[in-house]
This record gives structure tokens, sequence and C-alpha cells, in this order.
């Protein structure tokens, strides 16, 4: 495992890229109403590209034929934007983004509700989802290991009183990864504690991890359509996906995909976040 460690000058670089994605994520929320196909919101993205000069380091990785992915209701990620998929009142979508500057990328994703009149659980879970991610982010810290983060998003799920389903599905095959002078690299970051993994690499200033949940209303196991790419629950539950880009600063975790640099939730988790290197 050979884990790439940035400079601050890098990390400033990175910091361009993941506001791009943050403005991705809002034009593409504001796009997810009910009647928009998840091409629409794959135009969206492509705009806010081009306006913002960055280039998409989602199309064509590995033949992915979009800038984002688009994951409607059972869809845990990878959904190809179509024009055939048609939202509808009461759908959940998780949208998945990233964006180049300069060489170096950011990558984050979130669910949207798209219209009204959710059902509690579908709610809860992603929630559940989004504070497990942010547990994770507040276990990004100097003298730590990869497995902390892993143990933080995973006892965060299993704290929470359980859904009508049973309980709540950690997505196995899938998880967060190293980032920056390419879109996925080492180490591979399990959103849960596997003995036979080890501990993993210490966390020091320059590392940077896209950390990103996925979890489900039912199993945490998964297929891949004939397409290769969109990945459902076996037992079709939805499920919900949330991510964003971290750096270790010495002054502490900067996230990168956040427009306030993840200030204001860490905050709430008892941590101070790095200074903006963009100001």
């Amino acid at each position: 495992m050979a884990v790439e460690i940035k400079t601050p000058d890098q990390i400033a670089k990175m910091r361009e890229a993941g506001l791009v994605v943050a403005a991705i994520h809002a034009a593409t929320r504001e796009a997810a109403v009910p009647g928009a196909t998840t091409k629409d919101l794959d135009d969206v993205a492509r705009k806010v590209l081009a306006e913002h000069g960055a280039k998409s380091n989602f199309l064509g990785y590995g033949g992915f034929p979009a800038t984002i992915c688009t994951s409607v209701n059972e869809v845990v990620v990878h959904g190809i934007p179509s024009a055939d998929t048609v939202l509808k009142d009461g759908d959940i979508i998780s949208i998945d983004a990233g964006a180049i500057v300069d060489g170096w990328h950011g990558d984050a994703a979130f669910t949207a509700f798209v219209g009204t009149g959710h059902a509690p659980e579908l709610v809860e879970l992603s929630r559940v989802t989004e504070e497990s991610m942010w547990a994770g982010i507040a276990a990004v810290k100097n003298g730590n290991r990869l497995v902390d983060i892993s143990r933080a998003i995973e006892t965060y799920i299993r704290r929470q009183p359980r859904p009508a389903t049973g309980k709540y599905g950690i997505i196995e095959d899938y998880g967060g990864h190293g980032i920056g002078s390419a879109m996925h690299m080492d180490p591979h970051l399990l959103n849960y504690v596997s003995r036979k993994r080890g501990r993993g690499p210490r966390l020091v200033p320059g590392f940077c991890i896209a950390i990103e949940p996925m979890v489900s209303l039912g199993t945490p196991r998964t297929h891949v359509l004939e397409d290769d790419w969109t990945v459902l629950t076996d037992d079709l539950t939805w499920s919900s996906h949330w991510e964003h880009s971290v750096a270790l600063t010495e002054d502490g975790p900067l996230v990168l995909t956040a427009v306030d640099g993840g200030k204001a939730k860490l905050a709430e988790l008892g941590v101070t976040a790095a200074p903006d290197p963009l100001g």
C-alpha cells in the first residue's frame, strides 16, 4: 500500500476541486424534482463543471458514460443517468459527483428527497448515513489509524434504533478511498471493522481520504446489473449514500467538499476544523 501524502499547496488545489463538487451538489439538489430525469441532473452537473473550468473525473472512468452517478431508491451506487429514469414524488436519490482542478481531485455524494411525503424510516436512513459519515470525519486525527474511521462509522450506525425492517445494512462491497492526484487511490476504507484488514496506515498531516458510508434498510449485500455499473441491494431495500473528501492538516481535518470546510458540523462534534487554505 502506497499512501500519497499531500503538501499544503496540493491540499489547496484539492480544496478548489472540492468547492466545484459542492457547487454541483447545490445545483443538482435543486434540480432533483418530480418529473426531472436523471439525465437532466447530469446535464446540470456538466454545466457547473464548465462554468468553473473544471474537468469531470467520472466521465470515461473505466468506461463510465456520465458526469455524475444517480442512484435511485434501491440502487446503492454507480447509477447511470438516463433520459428514461424519471424522478417521482417520494423517491430518494443519491448523487455522487467529482471534479478535477489542475490535476487534483474532489469527490462527494449526498442523498436527496424528491418531492414530499417520505416515510419516516427513509428520512432516518439518510440521517443515520450522513451522521455516520461525520462520525468518521471526526476520527480523522493525527496519530489515529484508518480503522479508527471505520470503527467510528460502524459504531454510530449500530447505536441507532433499529428500523422496522430489522437493522441497517452496512454495504460490504464498497467503501471509501484515498484521493488526490487520482480519484481512487490507496487506502481502501471499509465502513465497518474487519480484523482481517488490520489497523491500516497511521493518519498523518497530508493524508487525504474520501469517507463514504452506504447503508440500506436491509441487507448489506449487493449485485451489479448487466450494464456492469448499477449496484442494487440484493433484497431491493432502499439505501442512502453520503460522502465527503477530507484532508488531515497540521491544524486538524479540512472537509474539502463542504462549503464551510466542515467547520459547523465538526464543532458540534467537539472537533475544530482546519483553516480554509483559500481564505
